[in-house]
């Protein structure tokens, strides 16, 4: 791996101490990407991948935001972000703050922030319902700032409610964690109907560009024929490095960090550094990489394979 180590890892006291810089800098996008990440299904690795490869991008040099739309708030509590009594995410969305007000800075990354979630944030399903033009409210409050990053990630709730299809509607392409597990693509076909859905009537700009695979555990057939299946679907669309199944990955947020700075030469760090690599070559505009992804729909046999 061409990556220097500045950071001493892994850290027990939650205390990130520098961080490492890459040798051979990320390639730099045209324009700003803004990614949403989405699957109704819970626990799949939705915010682990976003703050992760968000880490991994702003490593190599790039300007990286990440914004916590879901009420847990796991994502700003794994960049170590103060949340739970600050404004954030839901006072931009009500309308009650302007988004650059509530931008924090994540230490030890000089070109990575967030948005923070907070606890009220759960009120904005309902409170969203009566506003006008309620679907395209991240949409708007995310015009005066992209232009000052190069990635913008957005970390979704397990659903497909109000606050996913601000987040679709806002976004330019559709990152999609598949967990390869049993059930990992049970509701699947729901959410590429939504995708499709937002893409005719609120979004014509969106895109399915990008599939992980997480919690990968390559000694079991199960994890082989899910990656299989999705292989043989999504090849485009597909990055094709599964994120092993990994302890320091699952720690890493209990002290407030990413795995790229608790224990940046463990497996599940060097898999998610080179998943974000393939993300930034992908997007050089010498590529001109045009994702043909316009599937939303897909029919499963009845032992839940992929037809």
């Amino acid at each position: 791996m061409d990556d220097s180590r500045e950071t001493n890892a892994p850290r027990g006291d939650g205390k990130v101490v520098g961080v490492r810089r890459l040798k051979e800098a990320m390639a730099k996008p045209a324009t700003t990407r803004i990614f949403t990440v989405a699957n109704q299904k819970g626990g799949v690795g939705k915010t682990t991948t976003t703050v992760n490869i968000a880490a991994a991008l702003s490593m190599g040099g790039l300007r990286v935001l990440v914004i916590d739309l879901d009420p847990q708030g796991n994502a700003s509590t794994a960049l170590g972000v103060p949340h739970r009594d600050t404004e954030g995410i839901y006072e931009v969305l009500m309308g009650g703050s302007n988004i650059t007000s509530v931008i924090q800075k994540v230490a030890g990354f000089p070109a990575l922030d967030c948005v923070p979630s907070n606890s009220s944030l759960a009120n904005a399903e309902v409170n969203l319902v009566s506003m006008v033009a309620r679907e395209l409210r991240l949409k708007e409050a995310l015009v005066e700032i992209s232009p000052n990053y190069d990635y913008i990630f957005i970390d979704c709730p397990p659903s497909l409610g109000l606050l996913t299809i601000n987040a679709l509607a806002a976004a330019r392409e559709l990152l999609i964690p598949i967990q390869t597990e049993y059930y990992a693509l049970e509701g699947l076909s729901q959410l590429l109907e939504t995708y499709g859905v937002v893409k005719k009537r609120l979004n014509a700009n969106l895109d399915l560009s990008t599939i992980v695979l997480t919690m990968f555990d390559g000694r079991t057939r199960l994890s082989n024929d899910v990656a299989a299946n999705v292989r043989a679907h999504f090849p485009k669309e597909l990055i094709d490095i599964p994120i092993p199944r990994a302890v320091r990955v699952s720690e890493a947020p209990s002290y407030n960090q990413t795995v790229m700075t608790y224990d940046p030469l463990s497996p599940g760090a060097i898999a998610y550094m080179q998943v974000a690599r393939e993300i930034a070559e992908r997007g050089k505009p010498k590529d001109e990489v045009n994702f043909d992804s316009n599937v939303v729909n897909i029919n499963y046999k009845r032992d839940g394979e992929i037809a």
